[in-house]
Formats: C-alpha cells, sequence, structure tokens
C-alpha cells in the first residue's frame, strides 16, 4: 500500500473511511482538504465504535466504497494489521486490488489527516552531519577498565565518535595503557585527556589517536607522539600565545586542532564565542574543536537547547568536533542530544533553511503543535459513546471525562474524580479502575500544565527522551463491568 499522499486535482473525489467516534473529527479535516484541493470527498462511516480496532478480515465484510470515488483513505492502524495479517488480509487484498480508486492507508489519528494530504508531514533526511562528537569519561582511572568500557559502549549507542579518556590530575595513572587498549579492542576510537607527557605517551602506544590539549607547557613533548593534538591558548584570553603554539605544532608537522576554550556565563562567555569566530578569521582553513561541557554542565539548566545552540555555532564557523560529557544530571543526555543537533544543523546551514519543523527530538517540555478537538467532535464523542469505558481527553486547560451518558469537565483531577463518584453511574468502580483512571489522570494534568499533547493510554511525547507505554493497561474482567481497560477494546468494537 502507498504511504505517501496522493495527488489530488479538482476532478478528485476522495472517501475516507472511519469508525463512529471519530466520524465528526474526519468530516472536519475532510471538508478542510476538500476545500484547499477544490476536489469532492465523502465520509463512510462502518459499523465500529473504535476505526483503530478494524482489522482486514472484518473490513472485507463491511466494505462499501463509491463507485465514483478515486481514492480511498482509511485509518492508519490498518497498515499495520495489513503487514502483519497473512493470509487473513487475502480478502481485503482482494477487494481493493478490484477498486479502481486509489486506496491508502492514512495517519493514524484523524486529525492529522489534513496535515497527511497536503504534504505537510513528509519526513526529512537527516542522516547528514559533519561535527564529530567527542565523549569525555571523567576521571576514567577512578573506574575499573569493565566499567569504562561498558559506559564507552553506552557513548557511543548515544552517537559518540569518539571516547575522550579523562585522566586524574591528582595522580598519574600508571596503567592507563590497559584503559586504552580495552577501549580500542572494543572498537573504539579514542582521545587522551591529560598534560602529563608520559601519561599521554602510554595512552598513544596503546592505540589512542588524539591528544587533549598541549600549550606552552607540554607541547615539545609532542614531537614525540606521532599523532593529532589539540592546541590550547595558555590562559583562555591570551590568543598570542594559541598563535604561537600553532606556529610550533606546523613547524614540527604535528597534526593538530584548535580549542580557544569555551568560558562559563559569568566568566567571559560571550568574548570566548568572539574568541572562535576571531581564530576562524585568522586561520580559514584550520581544524577547530569546541569543549562544550564548560556551559552545559555549569548552567542550571536543560541541556538540550543550549547543545543545540552551541552546535548551531560549530557549524556555522566550520567547527568540527565537539568534546561533550554528561556528568551533571540536567545534562545526562548530552550525547543523544548532540548526535540529533548537529543533524538538524547541518541540514539548516547547507540548505540556507531555519532548523524548523524538521525533527521535534529536542522539543521535549512542550509538544511542537497541539491538536484539540472541536466543540463540536467533543459533543458528538459524548453522544456516540455507548458503552462504560471512560474517555479522557485534556485540551483548552480542561479535562474532559466521557462514559456513556456521562460527561464531566473540570480543571483539577482530584475534584473531576469526586465529581464521578458522586454521580450514580459510579458506584460499581473498583480499585483498579480507580488506579487506572488516576493514572491518566495525572498525566493529563501534566499534559495541561505543560502545553503538551495527551492521548489516551499512551504515553505523553518528551522527543527523544520518550518511553512508549504498554503495561498499564488493565484488561475488562467482565463485559458489562466498567474496567479501566483502553477505550480500544475490540469488545468495545460493536
Amino acid at each position: 500500500m502507498p504511504s505517501s499522499p496522493p495527488k489530488l486535482t479538482a476532478d478528485s473525489h476522495v472517501h475516507f473511511l472511519t469508525g463512529r467516534l471519530a466520524e465528526a473529527a474526519v468530516s472536519e479535516e475532510a471538508n478542510r482538504i476538500a476545500k484547499e484541493f477544490g476536489c469532492e470527498h465523502s465520509v463512510g462511516v462502518v459499523p465500529i465504535t473504535v476505526a483503530a480496532l478494524i482489522t482486514p478480515k472484518w473490513l472485507s465484510r463491511h466494505w462499501e466504497i463509491p463507485d465514483h470515488a478515486t481514492h480511498v483513505i482509511l485509518p492508519g492502524f490498518l497498515e499495520d494489521n495489513l503487514d502483519a495479517a497473512g493470509d487473513l488480509a487475502a480478502p481485503l487484498l482482494g477487494l481493493i486490488q478490484q477498486t479502481s480508486a486509489e486506496v491508502l492507508c492514512g495517519p493514524k489519528d484523524c486529525r492529522d489527516l489534513h496535515a497527511w494530504m497536503t504534504g505537510r508531514q513528509e519526513a526529512v533526511d537527516l542522516s547528514a552531519h559533519s561535527i564529530e562528537i567527542i565523549a569525555e569519561i571523567n576521571h576514567a582511572p577512578r573506574l575499573s577498565i569493565d566499567q569504562v568500557v561498558r559506559i564507552a559502549n553506552q557513548l557511543r549507542e548515544q552517537g559518540a565518535d569518539r571516547i575522550d579518556v579523562g585522566c586524574d590530575p591528582s595522580r598519574r595513572c600508571q596503567t592507563i595503557g590497559n584503559y586504552v587498549s580495552a577501549l580500542v579492542d572494543a572498537g573504539h576510537t579514542i582521545s587522551i585527556d591529560t598534560f602529563d607527557g608520559e601519561e599521554a605517551g602510554d595512552a598513544i602506544r596503546a592505540g589512542a589517536t588524539l591528544v587533549l590539549s598541549v600549550n606552552a607547557s607540554n607541547r615539545d613533548a609532542a614531537r614525540h607522539w606521532g599523532c593529532e593534538v589539540v592546541a590550547i591558548p595558555d590562559v583562555p584570553d591570551d590568543l598570542s600565545s594559541l598563535d604561537e603554539t600553532i606556529e610550533f605544532l606546523t613547524q614540527h608537522n604535528i597534526p593538530f586542532r584548535v580549542d580557544p576554550i569555551l568560558e562559563p556565563i559569568g566568566s567571559g562567555f560571550t568574548e570566548s564565542l568572539l574568541r572562535y569566530a576571531e581564530v576562524r578569521r585568522r586561520y580559514p582553513d584550520i581544524e577547530m574543536m569546541m569543549g562544550i561541557g564548560n556551559l552545559t554542565e555549569l548552567t542550571d539548566v536543560d541541556s538540550a537547547g543550549v547543545n543545540f545552540l552551541l552546535l548551531g555555532i560549530c557549524q556555522e564557523q566550520s567547527i568540527r568536533s565537539v568534546l561533550t560529557t554528561q556528568v551533571i544530571n540536567w545534562a545526562k543526555s548530552s550525547v543523544a542530544e548532540c548526535d540529533i543537533a548537529r543533524r538538524l544543523v547541518h541540514h539548516a546551514v547547507s540548505r540556507g533553511v531555519p532548523p524548523k519543523r524538521l525533527s521535534d527530538q529536542l522539543v521535549t517540555l512542550r509538544d511542537p503543535k497541539l491538536r484539540p478537538h472541536s466543540e463540536a467532535a467533543l459533543e458528538a464523542l459524548a453522544d456516540g459513546v455507548k458503552d462504560n469505558n471512560y474517555r479522557l481527553i485534556a485540551q483548552n486547560d480542561t479535562i474532559h471525562l466521557i462514559s456513556a451518558g456521562l460527561h464531566l469537565t473540570g480543571k483539577d483531577p482530584f475534584e473531576l474524580f469526586a465529581e464521578l463518584m458522586r454521580q450514580s453511574q459510579a458506584d460499581n468502580v473498583d480499585a483498579s479502575h480507580a488506579f487506572y483512571l488516576g493514572y491518566e489522570m495525572a498525566k493529563a494534568n501534566i499534559a495541561l500544565t505543560l502545553s503538551k499533547q495527551y492521548e489516551q493510554d499512551q504515553a505523553l511525547h518528551w522527543g527523544h527522551l520518550t518511553v512508549e507505554e504498554d503495561s498499564h493497561r488493565i484488561k475488562r474482567t467482565s463485559r458489562h463491568a466498567r474496567s479501566p481497560q483502553s477505550p480500544n477494546d475490540p469488545t468495545n468494537s460493536e
């Protein structure tokens, strides 16, 4: 089945197929689509409550499509069923082949129909990037070798290209070579973070290929290492000392990249950014690195936005490597954030477009866009529900609790549940059901507080930190009991 939206013209007639509860919402989206394309449309409501429960076998028994339809849009959940159903999908696939119309599965949420049909949900290729992520393991010698390898493997999974072995400045590690050898054997590219020449030498002989860092205090030792180094100024605001180190390394044919040192806010942050720009002006073709941990680790703010902005500066200044760490709790996902950010900024800078509507993986607090139900759709849902399972909707600062003959609204989950318990229909609410409603209303309340989209029985979306939900759904004990089960239970289908 095609997954891309159809090409509509004024001669098109689009037939949308849905269940009873989504009729109003689908009709609203269909009207918007027809108006935009100037085409005809119709909405077919099959005899099932929830469209997500439609199976290929069931639909083959209820297949009624207008003869003049040029396109048929099926509910998005059916696409997964068609892929997994095997022989059970054969009757429906046979009917589709006999239909002259183009049949497609739309998005899983009917409120996305307009965006999908107009091509505004097209995925952007974010595979390309040009910034290396160097992830530091701080004070590695204080850990066992097995611990260091395990952490390095995790950092690689999160997006790190190189593991930086952070040495202990208080004492020289006599076994640093063993750490580096173990990491190299595990397939890692290694840098060593030390000013100690002997420590650096041991690490290089074990397989390290980059030394952080050199200046006037230790650059002479770099002549014997035979590997790339990171050149830094003797003190952060002394670019003349950096110039001298660059000249020394160039004269001795030592490969290097330059880090002018990023300073934290309160210690000359803006001036340090200007130094990066000045070094790039002086040396247009030189390789550069930015150690971004001085900002992410030393600022009381979630790290995602900070990492994104710094990666954007790096992309525009052709700074092709960043050194990061994730020690403090608010920066514990910095490597993953940098991996996402470097792809977004590469796309934006290479195409000269803002990094907007490309990916929502770094939008972790609020959602990119809310999709409220219209008042008419809410009323249709409340009128259409005939079973005793509860539907929760959170939007416009209000939680809606809907069941057969029941539509309660409120801003406070505790007050809303108390009102539910006062209703005669709630006499047989059991403990498990109360637990389920409490769990879901807590999620709804969080969504309202943070301007997030709430979808019952689904995890709140936290970008790349989202953990999908499954285990909390409790199955009904009898067909007529009020259960804490999802309203999408198959026993509710007709």
